[in-house]
């Protein structure tokens, strides 16, 4: 396994999306009319290996999905993406849904049912063989909390890398926080887990449009590049999965990368379908520079 192409394990949630756009979004109690309602595979675990993969670095994903109608469409999207498929398990019921509304601003609010994604409870020995043979491990928090901490303590005991991105942001356990390596946060994710982040080796706080700071073996800010933004809804997925493939050169390059992912995301709509290939990136990111 080389630095430059890493295995990449994602743990974690795949939904599908269920997207309405809307000139402004609703304030509470309020009903605005929508213009248009589309449906997309999503979730932050599946759109982040997605990203991984077409970043160009072999990934594999565990995870459930439901034995309804939307299971193999989200188990289609991760095989056609080059994610590797094989411990995405299915579990009787519905697959998880989120419902996404976003503005003419490109601004969203998110609701996630989690469906499937509850059932992926413990790791079975398959799994942790996945693990164990890959360099990185990335995780979110839309699926059961002591599964994450299991498969981190599992991972940096067999020398993998763990990725953390704390969304939907909550209180951490101790142990999750001593078996993380890395921690990708917002703002908001940052203020909530208050002096927790100060325990991880490295902490990447994503900053929106204004690009990303890097606090770890040095601290630096790196600036995103300027897009006319059209959905922001994958941006920070893309970020993360672009931020695993590219760990391994180094923390200043791998957050230029990944702000260039980013914002490459929010100029397409959608969020598995919107974070770019290599190529795509790395045009993004020569221009910006230029």
């Amino acid at each position: 396994m080389s630095a430059s192409n890493p295995r990449i394990v994602v743990l974690g949630s795949i939904n599908m999306d269920l997207i309405t756009r809307t000139p402004s979004l609703p304030d509470p109690g309020e009903t605005v009319l929508g213009t248009s309602f589309t449906t997309s595979p999503g979730g932050k675990g599946s759109n982040q290996a997605i990203a991984a993969a077409k970043a160009g670095v072999p990934v594999s994903f565990i995870g459930a999905v439901g034995d309804d109608e939307f299971g193999e469409t989200l188990r289609r999207t991760l095989s056609s993406a080059g994610v590797d498929d094989r411990a995405l398990r299915t579990a009787p019921g519905s697959s998880g849904i989120a419902a996404i509304s976003v503005d003419d601003h490109a601004e969203n609010s998110i609701v996630v049912v989690p469906g499937a994604n509850e059932h992926v409870r413990g790791l079975t020995d398959d799994d942790l063989a996945v693990i164990s043979d890959a360099a990185i491990l990335l995780c979110q928090l839309e699926i059961p909390l002591d599964t994450v901490v299991t498969a981190f303590e599992y991972a940096r005991s067999r020398g993998v890398v763990t990725m953390l991105n704390p969304s939907p942001v909550q209180d951490l356990p101790d142990a999750l926080v001593a078996a993380t390596d890395v921690l990708v946060v917002n703002e908001a994710e940052e203020a909530r887990l208050g002096n927790r982040v100060n325990e991880v080796a490295h902490v990447i706080t994503t900053l929106g449009a204004r690009g990303a700071r890097y606090r770890g073996t040095e601290s630096f800010e790196v600036a995103a590049p300027r897009v006319d933004a059209v959905d922001t809804t994958g941006a920070g997925d893309a970020f993360a999965g672009a931020l695993a493939a590219s760990w391994f050169d180094g923390p200043r390059t791998a957050v230029e990368w990944a702000c260039a992912a980013g914002s490459f995301a929010a100029t397409r709509p959608g969020a598995s379908t919107s974070s770019g290939t290599r190529a795509d990136i790395d045009a993004l990111r020569d221009a910006a520079a230029g």
